[in-house]
This record gives C-alpha cells, structure tokens and sequence, in this order.
C-alpha cells in the first residue's frame, strides 16, 4: 500500500530510536575529492568496524531489514519482493521464514551478498559485512546468482515484483545482468560503493565478477560505475535507508558514507553523463512470409549516440513484444486476417525512437489451433569446447533460453544442450503450445528416465530418454494459449542429459472455463462485473491455491499471480481495460467482466 501519513510518522519515531551521525565521525573529510575522498572514508569505516559472524545476520535482520516504511507490518522489507505502490506478493515473518529450502518465490528469506560472496572467498570480514547483505527471498536470490547489476535488455526471468535477469543493455556490456525495480536501484549503488571503499585496499585480491575493479580506484570496473552513478542520481536517498543505516552502525559499528553524504559520490566519481538522445526512427519495416498463423518481419537498423538496445513491436497499435536484432516472427494470429506493425528503437537510458511506418500484413487461410510455432536447434549456444557445467544463455528465433549446471560439448544432431542437476527455461514465447517435440539422450554414465516438461509452472508431460537411443518423442493436447514459458527439467540427480531438435506447434483454441457457482465448483467471485478495479473470490482452502491466472477472450495471458490468496481474498486489476476475461487457479476457472 502507499503510505500513509501515520505510517511515515511512525518510520520517523522507529528510525529516531536508533543512533544518528555521530559528532566528528566524518571529520577530516573537508576539502578532499576524487581517491583522496575516498581513501579517507575507507579509514573512518575501517574504524570501529566490529565484524559479527555469518550466523549473526539473522539477528541482525530483526532491526535492519524490517518494514516500517510501507505496509508498516514489520515484515522482512525485502527488495526482491517488496512492491511499494500496491500490495506485496508474499510477506516473510521475521525468523520463521528464514531459509530453508525453496522452490518457488514466498518460500523463505535468506541472505543476498549483493557483491557475491565468492568474488572474495567468503572470507571475513566481507562476508558478514550488514552494510551490503541483504534478507531477500532465496528464490530470486539464487536466480541473481553471481551475476553483476545491470539494466536489462530482454529479460529470462522476472520477479513477482518486476526485478530481472536478462542480457545486459547498459552500456560498455553485453553480459547477463540482474536488475533490480527502480525504488532500490539506488540503493543497491550505494550498497556497491560502499563495498569499494571499505575494502579498497583489498580488491587486488578479488575476482571482478565483471563488477569489480582490481585497483582501489574508482574500485569499479568503467561500465558498472557508469550505471551505479546513473542510479544513484535517479533514486535518492530514502527513509529505509537511513533507517538500516543506523541500525547497522548499531549493530556493526560503522556506516555507509554515501547514505549519510550522498553528496560524496559525486565528489569523488564526478556526475554522470545523462543519455537524452534518442534513436533514429526504423525504417523499411516490411511483412514477410506470411502463414495460417505468422508473419514475419523486417526492418533496417536505427542508430544511436550511445547505441540501441531493443525494438518494441506494435500489432494493431497495441504493444507485443521486444526484440535485440532487425528481425521478428508474430506468432498466434488468425488466419485471413490483416494486422498493422510498426516498431519503436529503444537505447539503454530508455529513449524511444519515432514509431517506423506501418506494414500491413495478411496471413493465409488455415485452422487455428495448429501450426509450426516456434523450433530451438540450440546452433546458438556457447562454444561447442565448453565441458564444465555452469549456467548457459543464448538467443534464437527472438527466445532467450537459459540452461542452468549445463555443458556444451555434447552432440545428437549438431549442437546440444547437456543439463546434469538442472534445467533449460525459454524466455516468454507468444502464440500457446499444442504440442511439443523433443530429442533427448543420457551422455556418459547414469540410468535411463525422463525429463519433466513444465508449460507455465505445470507438468504437461515427460521426455523418456536412454544412453542408447536419441528419438523424438511428442507431447500432444498441450492446449495452453496466450504468452508461455516452456521449461525442460532434469529430475534424477548427476545423469547428464543432451536435448536437441525442440519444436512447438501454436495453439489459439478457446480457453475452456468451468463456471464457478456453488453448485459446481464451490467458488464465487464478486461483483461481477467489476466496476472499482477489485475482485473478490469465495470459496474453501483458498489460501492453498498456488496460482491465479486472468486472460482475455482471445487466450491471450494478461496476468499471473503466484499464491493470489495467501494473505488476502481479492485481487487488484488495475490496468485492465473494460471487457471479458477470464479467471484460471488451480482450483476453478470463471468468467468475469470489467465495467
């Protein structure tokens, strides 16, 4: 919820009950700049720095990392999770819901290095140090990994409250980043700095993580800098921040300069270079090859001052989907129907060009659902010599697939991805699945078995696979329409499993639905229709429903909402416009109407 007037009266009175700056703590600081500036404070915050074990942060979570600054619930206020305009997806219990184990995100909390921990050996004291440790939940926490911060291109994963990993779109690197909503953009800058300072003088000794400078100045490497400094200026300095600051200095004895003098930053890394040059317009969009279902599309480049990192595709003037190359296929259309596209340049500081033209397109006569929607022949993956088994990214046909504990040494027809304790996950792909086809063959020593096939977080089927054979086995009656993330998941530990030649089929068939009513499913919403943007559900055990999902009429996905019910009965539809939709849980599916 946004806050209210009481509730910031009351973060004043809980951040008053701990200590302020204390008299001279940043005495000698007049007059420096740039190293000398920050030499100086790495002094002050080695001074008194009293370092608490790995252990002792769960302790110290009950003061720092609690909500009093939104909800006002004292929650965990983790930064993964925490929505700070509307209502949070889940809320964690200070203690109780420490990790754990996990699956999904809201399972437990735990403790996030935002400078990974093996950047330094986990040694001490970094690896305990509260100033740059996190309690967020484990879930998005592993997903972060140890990849750098960054501004996000086209994201593989994104989290309840908008946070992402993706390939990079800041400038100067083209890596996987992790980008966190813009309310802690911030906050994770200052977080990062301060790491830099306090431990100058030993970040000869780390690794960089594509983060990290090797030298104590400016400690960063040049890309990371440029983007922590954008940050920093875009999201000032807040309350919980000010709060956290002063219980760590209680906790830990030392405090983080560039939340006491935010001013400091610019003193000694100078002000950022602020992008607002927007892309040149795209031109020559055309239609192309058009099918029952598809159309593709062309267009020549735009160019930038900076550069451009994605284009926005517009069917029908409504936004579809964002793409990092000149090219595009529109999956999931009707046949013999005419659509209009156009599509917007886009660089890293988020300018959009001038709309392109408009192409007109017409797709062929043909049924829906059916059809060659999407193929994944993996030519795209890392080097072919890679045989140790780390996180593997690429894209191909506009998809990013993501290979977690993976090789890709291994062949059945040309290039394979090998997953031993993992999975390969598809960024969200347009147009539904009706069936699936899939190769897979178990590489050097294990037991036959099968891979599990998960369409939007649910199991629709297995791929059996053996040492002996690589033939392709179909998954029919898939049926799932609108936007879907297709997951391939390894469930028999240390066998190591090539897949090859994936391939879909599209599926638009209308969504069927089971009205709710007493008489049937046990379940009611109201009011129906909708007219103050609030739905509400009744029925049993709604607390126990993992997943509610809203389309439109078409089978288009609008929304997904993971355990809707957990702390509440209703649930918030602002952003849709007036019409039908329906509602989809695990439990019962009905239609609505928003007036």
């Amino acid at each position: 919820m946004k806050r209210t007037l009481l509730s910031f009266l009351m973060s004043f009175a809980f951040l008053s009950a701990f200590a302020q700056i204390p008299t001279g703590y940043y005495d000698g600081t007049a007059g420096l700049t740039g190293a000398a500036l920050k030499t100086k404070l790495s002094q002050i915050i080695t001074n008194g720095h009293q370092a608490g074990s790995y252990n002792g942060l769960w302790t110290a979570y009950q003061t720092t990392d609690r909500d009093y600054y939104y909800e006002n619930d004292g929650t965990i206020l983790d930064i993964y999770s925490e929505n700070p305009n509307g209502q949070d997806p889940y809320n964690f219990n200070v203690g109780t819901n420490q990790c754990g184990n996990y699956t999904t995100e809201g399972n437990c909390y735990n403790r996030e290095h935002i400078v990974p921990q093996s950047l330094f050996s986990e040694a001490s004291p970094m690896v305990s140090d509260i100033h740059f440790i996190r309690a967020t939940d484990g879930k998005v926490n592993g997903m972060r990994s140890n990849f750098p911060f960054g501004k996000v291109a086209s994201a593989s994963f994104t989290s309840l409250n908008g946070s992402k990993l993706g390939n990079s779109a800041s400038a100067g690197y083209s890596g996987t980043v992790f980008e966190p909503i813009d309310a802690f953009k911030g906050d994770v800058a200052r977080m990062i700095l301060y790491f830099v300072t306090r431990y100058e003088s030993k970040l000869s000794t780390f690794s960089t993580g594509n983060m990290l400078g090797n030298s104590a100045f400016p400690g960063l490497q040049s890309w990371e800098l440029a983007q922590l400094l954008t940050w920093n200026a875009a999201d000032p300095v807040s309350p919980m921040e000010i709060g956290r600051n002063n219980a760590s200095y209680t906790y830990q004895g030392n405090r983080n300069p560039y939340i006491d003098h935010p001013e400091y930053v610019n003193q000694i890394w100078g002000t950022p270079v602020v992008d607002t040059e927007a892309p040149t317009v795209p031109t020559n969009l055309a239609t192309n090859n058009p099918s029952s279902n598809t159309i593709s599309l062309s267009w020549t480049a735009s160019t930038d001052n900076i550069g451009v990192i994605g284009y926005d595709i517009y069917k029908d003037g409504v936004f579809y989907t964002t793409v990092t190359g000149t090219t595009a296929t529109v999956s999931g259309l009707a046949s013999s129907t005419t659509y209009n596209f156009y599509v917007i340049a886009k660089d890293a500081a988020g300018n959009p060009s001038t709309a392109s033209n408009i192409a007109q397109g017409t797709t062929l006569a043909g049924g829906q659902p059916g059809g060659s929607c999407g193929t994944e022949d993996f030519t795209n993956i890392p080097t072919a010599s890679s045989s140790g088994y780390a996180e593997r990214q690429w894209t191909n046909n506009n998809i990013t697939w993501v290979a977690t504990d993976a090789r890709t040494d291994q062949t059945i027809n040309g290039k394979a991805i090998t997953i031993r304790n993992g999975n390969l996950t598809s960024s969200t792909v347009s147009g539904g699945i009706q069936s699936l086809t899939v190769t897979a063959q178990l590489k050097f020593a294990g037991s036959d078995s099968s891979l599990n096939v998960e369409i939007n977080g649910t199991v629709v089927g297995t791929i059996p696979y053996t040492a002996t054979t690589a033939t392709p086995t179909t998954i029919n009656n898939i049926n799932v329409s609108g936007n879907v993330i297709i997951k391939l998941i390894n469930p028999v530990s240390g066998n190591r499993v090539a897949i090859d030649d994936l391939s879909w089929t599209c599926y638009s068939g209308t969504l069927a639905t089971v009205e709710a009513s007493k008489d049937k499913a046990g379940f009611t919403v109201y009011p129906n229709p909708v007219r103050n943007n609030e739905l509400f559900v009744k029925g049993e055990n709604l607390n126990k429903i993992s997943k509610a999902q809203i389309y439109d009429l078409s089978g288009k996905l609008v929304e997904t909402i993971e355990n809707p019910f957990k702390h509440t009965n209703k649930i918030n539809l602002k952003g849709l416009v007036k019409g039908n939709y329906i509602l989809k849980t695990d439990a019962f599916s009905t239609k609505f109407i928003v007036d």
